[in-house]
């Protein structure tokens, strides 16, 4: 039998940016389910799976395709909409913990697969993130604010 969840979103959130948000391939990840209605929005964050993205429950080279969206903010407001919908980064432990995801999603990923990477410097430049990561991404777009960086597992 052929394995119909090939792909894995390590911190879903409120699956903002997918077409499909129900998609059979992929397993929807996040530290946390919870819905609720903030300065005039609902937040609904509804993973099939609550896990860390730092200690990832699968297996080694398990999936195709791995997507990585952490929060990008270290300090926000209690009531803050960015938070509420997209989590907050340990101030202290940021790059750590950053560091830690991108092994995880590594990890898990197969060989010849992809990692998607976005990221939004609106508090942490994308090059500080790059330095805590040990993987060289393969492309992506380096001007604006909001990044996508592609990453590939190559066999050596």
């Amino acid at each position: 039998m052929v394995e119909k969840q090939l792909v894995l979103d390590v911190c879903c959130g409120s699956k903002m940016f997918y077409f499909d948000k129900e998609n059979i391939h992929t397993i929807y990840m996040d530290i946390r389910r919870e819905a609720f209605d903030i300065h005039g929005k609902h937040v609904n964050v509804n993973p099939d799976i609550i896990a860390d993205f730092r200690s990832i429950p699968f297996d080694d080279e398990r999936f195709n395709l791995v997507i990585f969206d952490p929060p990008h903010l270290k300090w926000a407001g209690p009531n803050s909409i960015m938070k509420a919908q997209y989590g907050q980064l340990d101030k202290n432990n940021w790059n750590q913990d950053l560091a830690a995801g991108f092994k995880e999603c590594m990890r898990v990923l197969k060989i010849g697969g992809t990692l998607i990477f976005k990221w939004s410097e609106c508090q942490i430049p994308l090059k500080d993130v790059l330095a805590c990561c040990e993987y060289k991404p393969l492309l992506g777009n380096q001007r604006g604010t909001t990044h996508w960086i592609i990453f590939f597992k190559g066999g050596d």
